[in-house]
């Protein structure tokens, strides 16, 4: 948050969406409460090192990171908020003083402080918990506000899909190794994400539309929303009609996958380098745009989100309940969850970041990945614009010749022939460090997030010791070797050179 915007809550005073807290040298026991209260109500801007009156007093900044991981150790603690919540602290100097800035956005669940909940009004937070009436009408209103929150109760386990849930569960846990959904079943895992719940309309139980639509057998989803698609189109030529097509009606996991294989298969990525390691521009990019499309929708309404790609740009649409209108800038704009449930699934699996960072990191790349700034439009159709540069739509014309396919198609043996040495090596378990040297990498980070990590998500390689994944002594293997708990996995099947049949190719190095 800039300055200026700091300086104008500063004016503006507390309020129903504004809270100011002293904080010099320590977390104010009541901040949590008013964390839950902004939660439970319309959200808002949490200022630490504030007095009540608006006057700046700062925080004693040999503190700050103290405070700071204190604060986002207890945000993520369901013990103190339950559900946990993702949150950030932002640093700003006012008049030479520092203090913290949380944005707390409206959530789409009720939440509980220290077991009691929280409500906002003018006058601060208030503990609702004995009021029965006033309980009730928070959950009404939390399900009434947010269509993901909508509950079908005759939707079982069954009608989701266990290979989706399976897999949502190993990502999580290489994201984060001893992941609580690790030692769920699939209904305890739904069921702790918030996708199952009760209906205090008619006092059913049951499944949400978020579950329906993570999990979902693609028959329930369109059941469930029979106008549900996600329509990735490429122009080149003509733009009255089109070159490629994907048109998407399944769950939001896969349909993750493929908007990207969209991307990958019709969109050049550019060489960069950012501290020294080669990055993807374009899926940095792009992966924002698909999360958007997917987590920042509005499902009850039938028009169809679009992805198209023109000669001269790329561009989206989908259905929106705006909260504002008009351009976003990394300047101008407050982060709002459309779909927080789903929003939650997404960012334990690695595939979102924290609210905000995502148009943050649009506008970083796109300016390198075109020279141009991307345009986001909020209104009841959201857009998004990334242009694309002359030189790069040249590229991905020439994409079509005979010389460019055989380029393709020699990167991808390429890619293929180190993947199958890697899994051939494996057939042994082996340290990282000797996979590293095998295929000569030597940044442990980029093998770790661009090559060992795609290798585990797509069941290719298996660690020695599932419930040990940060253990030096960690080895990997391929084939149907035996974990730490005596597990037989699978062996991989290879089908001739540059083939396997098990996952789709890692990126090359």
């Amino acid at each position: 948050m800039n300055e200026s915007k700091i300086q104008a809550l500063l004016k503006q005073g507390e309020g129903l969406r504004i809270e100011f807290k002293k904080c010099q040298a320590a977390l104010n026991k009541d901040i949590y409460e008013t964390v839950c209260a902004f939660l439970n109500r319309s959200g808002g801007e949490l200022l630490l090192g504030v007095d009540d009156d608006g006057t700046v007093t700062g925080i004693d900044e040999s503190l700050i990171r103290q405070i700071k991981s204190d604060f986002t150790t207890a945000i993520n603690n369901p013990q103190k908020i339950s559900p946990s919540c993702y949150l950030s602290m932002e640093e700003v100097i006012i008049d030479g003083k520092a203090i913290l800035s949380i944005y707390i956005p409206e959530s789409s669940q009720v939440h509980r402080c220290n077991g009691k909940i929280f409500d906002r009004n003018e006058d601060g937070d208030f503990d609702i918990t004995g009021n029965n009436t006033l309980v009730s009408e928070l959950f009404l209103r939390k399900q009434t506000s947010y269509s993901e929150n909508r509950i079908y109760p005759y939707v079982t386990i069954e009608d989701l899909r266990e290979d989706v849930i399976a897999r949502v569960r190993k990502m999580a846990g290489i994201q984060r190794p001893g992941h609580p959904w690790q030692e769920m079943d699939d209904f305890e895992l739904v069921q702790s994400a918030q996708l199952h719940r009760k209906d205090y309309q008619t006092g059913k139980l049951g499944f949400t539309l978020a579950a329906v639509l993570l999990f979902g057998r693609d028959e329930v989803i369109l059941s469930v929303l029979p106008h549900f698609r996600t329509d990735a189109i490429l122009r080149r030529e003509n733009l009255d009609r089109y070159d490629d097509r994907d048109d998407i009606r399944t769950n939001l996991i896969d349909s993750y996958d493929r908007l990207m294989a969209f991307v990958e298969k019709h969109l050049p990525d550019k060489f960069y380098l950012e501290k020294d390691q080669r990055i993807s521009i374009r899926d940095h990019i792009f992966r924002e745009v698909a999360g958007n499309i997917l987590i920042h929708r509005e499902y009850l309404s039938p028009f169809p989100a679009k992805f198209i790609i023109e000669p001269h740009r790329v561009y989206t649409e989908n259905s929106n309940k705006p909260h504002g209108h008009g351009p976003i800038s990394p300047a101008n704009f407050s982060p709002f969850p459309k779909n927080p449930a789903i929003a939650k699934v997404f960012k334990e699996i690695g595939r979102a970041d924290e609210l905000g960072s995502g148009v943050r990191k649009l506008f970083k790349y796109g300016r390198i990945y075109s020279g141009a700034d991307p345009q986001l439009l909020e209104e009841d159709i959201f857009k998004i614009i990334i242009p694309l540069a002359l030189q790069d739509t040249a590229q991905d014309t020439e994409q079509d010749t005979t010389q460019d396919t055989a380029q393709d198609t020699a990167q991808a043996v390429m890619q293929d022939e180190r993947t199958l040495k890697i899994l051939e090596f494996c057939r042994t378990p082996r340290k990282r460090e000797e996979i590293q040297a095998l295929i000569g990498v030597s940044h442990r980070e980029y093998f770790r997030k661009e090559i060992l990590t795609p290798l585990l998500e797509q069941g290719l390689l298996h660690p020695a010791a599932p419930g040990k994944m940060t253990s030096p002594k960690q080895k990997y293997y391929s084939g149907a070797q035996q974990n730490e708990k005596g597990v037989e996995n699978n062996s991989i099947e290879f089908d001739g050179i540059g083939k396997l049949n098990g996952g789709k190719n890692p990126e090359d190095d």
